[in-house]
Parts: C-alpha cells; sequence; structure tokens
C-alpha cells in the first residue's frame, strides 16, 4: 500500500515535458515506488504528453438520455442583478451526459464513486476502433475478436488500463440517431459484448471501461450483462465519451475526473486524455 502522500507527491511531477526529469527526481521516483503497489507504481514511469484532449460532451438540459427524459433541470437561486451574484440549483440524475457508472450502480457492498481509489482513475488508456463495423451495424459490439486485433498491432493491453469502445457513434448526437429507438422502443447502438468484459477481467487487468454512446451494453440488450458482470467486480464505466477519433489507439493516459459524492452511483465526469 502507497504511504500516505506517496502517490500524489508522484503525480505532482506530471508536466508537459515529461516526469521526473534530473536524476535526483528518478531516485525519489524510485524510492516511492518501492512502497507502491503495481498500479500505482506505473504512475511513477517517465512519461510526457504534449497535447490535451477533452473526452467530455457539454451537457444541456436536452442531452439525450437512455430512458428518454429529462435528466437535467436549473432552477435559479440568486442573480446577479439582484443578489449580486448568480447561482443554480441543479435537479441531476446521476447518469447524465458524460459520465461514470460506479460498482454500486449494479450492485450491493461494492464501491460507490467516491471510494474509488484515485491512483484508479488516472490510468493508460486503450482506444479500440469498432467505427467502420458500426457504421453499417448499429448493434455492433466489441468483441474478444477486436481486442486480440488490438493486442496483435499495438501489444499487450497495460496493467491497470480504461480500454474504451470508439464505435464513431459521436457523429449522431443532436439527432434522433444517437438513442435510435425503433417504432417498438428498443434502443440500438454499439457497446461492449459481455465476452469482451469476461476476457477483461479475467485475463487483463483493467480497472475501467468506456463507450462512445449511452451504454457500457449494446442498445438492444435486454439483461445488461455487461454492467451486471463488470460493475459488481468493483470496476467502473464511462459513458458518451467524447471525442475518442482525436486520441491514439495506444500511448494516451486518461484522467477521469470522477464525482467525490458520498454513497454516489455515478455522475457526470470531466475527461481529459494526455497525448
Amino acid at each position: 500500500m502507497c504511504v500516505p502522500g506517496c502517490q500524489e507527491a508522484v503525480l505532482s511531477r506530471l508536466s508537459r515535458r515529461g516526469f521526473f526529469k534530473g536524476t535526483g527526481m528518478a531516485a525519489a521516483a524510485g524510492a516511492a515506488a518501492a512502497v507502491m503497489p503495481a498500479a500505482a507504481a506505473r504512475a511513477s514511469e517517465p512519461r510526457s504528453f504534449s497535447r490535451v484532449v477533452d473526452l467530455t460532451h457539454t451537457m444541456g438540459e436536452d442531452f439525450p438520455t437512455f430512458g428518454g427524459g429529462r435528466n437535467l433541470e436549473f432552477e435559479t437561486v440568486t442573480r446577479l442583478d439582484r443578489d449580486g451574484y448568480t447561482m443554480y440549483r441543479w435537479l441531476l440524475v446521476e447518469h447524465t451526459g458524460t459520465h461514470m457508472d460506479a460498482p454500486l450502480h449494479f450492485a450491493d457492498g461494492v464501491r460507490s464513486a467516491d471510494e474509488i481509489p484515485a491512483e484508479d482513475l488516472v490510468l493508460p488508456l486503450v482506444v479500440v476502433d469498432i467505427a467502420g463495423r458500426a457504421e453499417d451495424d448499429a448493434d455492433a459490439q466489441l468483441t474478444p475478436d477486436d481486442l486480440a486485433a488490438w493486442e496483435a498491432a499495438h501489444g499487450p493491453i497495460p496493467d491497470g488500463a480504461c480500454v474504451a469502445m470508439h464505435s464513431g457513434w459521436q457523429r449522431h448526437l443532436g439527432t434522433d440517431r444517437f438513442r435510435n429507438a425503433d417504432d417498438g422502443g428498443t434502443l440500438h447502438f454499439p457497446g461492449f459484448h459481455a465476452e469482451a468484459a469476461a476476457f477483461l477481467m479475467e485475463s487483463r487487468d483493467v480497472r475501467g471501461i468506456a463507450v462512445d454512446t449511452m451504454s457500457l451494453d449494446y442498445g438492444r440488450s435486454a439483461d445488461f450483462a455487461v454492467h451486471y458482470s463488470w460493475l459488481p467486480s468493483n470496476r467502473w464505466g464511462l459513458e458518451a465519451v467524447a471525442n475518442l477519433a482525436d486520441v491514439p489507439a495506444s500511448g494516451a493516459t486518461i484522467v477521469t475526473g470522477a464525482p467525490k459524492v458520498r454513497g454516489a452511483t455515478g455522475g457526470p465526469t470531466r475527461l481529459i486524455a494526455l497525448v
């Protein structure tokens, strides 16, 4: 277990030109790594980034929702012209916009959003592109074969990664196609296949999965098999992720600004990728 403050000290050395420049910092990083678990030690490995990509959609009252209703409303509490400052009250459903699904969303006795360790929120980002298939098939799913193809091209999925599905579905945002309900009310959009989630749980050390659609499961799922297997394992998910086309398939780091609200099952999340 990392001693109190060591992880923060390591992460504080992040800069656009790299981590741990100079032999003194490298030695300090080595000393810190000696008391860290493997996941935390990854944060001390030399890294650099040259740009920041916002993976977060702007959320408004009209942002599409899984159930089709409105999940966000504003009420004016104070006004600048009347009270000297402006402030709103939000009526918000946790799972709105770009947001996190915490383990507690689909299980009891597991972590709520505020209980997810900070070191599990800054992770290597793996982007698996199924956009070509999803363009022809709204019900496409990310499968173990897609993961095998990614590893054949880029090497093993890094330990402690977040694996994101890039289906290109963002192009439909602002239209009915993003939710894509048929006449019977069944939704049609891509998601993870349950076998892919099982592979990542059983054969790889993956902490989170992410999608650019409204659900970890594909839209027409009737059993939410991915939610019911992935989240109870104390792993988390991200839904309605933006701009995955702007990050590489491998090599980026995702920084997950998860809500720290006691007992939350998830919540709107500011995501950035360091590339």
